[in-house]
C-alpha cells in the first residue's frame, strides 16, 4: 500500500548543515511520517506509522541507533 504524498509539506531539521547530507520530514493528516533524502525530492520515501515514528526517534535519542 503506497501513501500519497502529493500535499505533504517538507521539511528539515534547524540542526541540519548545508552539506546536502539531510533528511526531509512530513507530517502527514492520516497520522504518519514520512522521510526522505532532501537530495532526492522526487525519489522514494519512506511512511511511518505514529507509534514506529516514535520509537525510532526515541532510540536515536537514547544513542541506540
Amino acid at each position: 500500500m503506497s501513501t500519497d504524498l502529493s500535499n505533504a509539506h517538507w521539511f528539515k531539521s534547524t540542526y541540519s548543515e548545508s552539506g546536502g547530507q539531510c533528511v526531509e520530514v512530513a507530517f502527514l493528516a492520516n497520522g504518519k511520517t514520512a522521510v526522505r533524502d532532501s537530495k532526492n525530492p522526487t525519489g522514494p520515501a519512506l511512511a511511518f506509522a505514529g507509534a514506529e515514528w516514535d520509537s525510532f526517534t526515541a532510540a536515536i535519542r537514547a544513542g541506540r541507533i
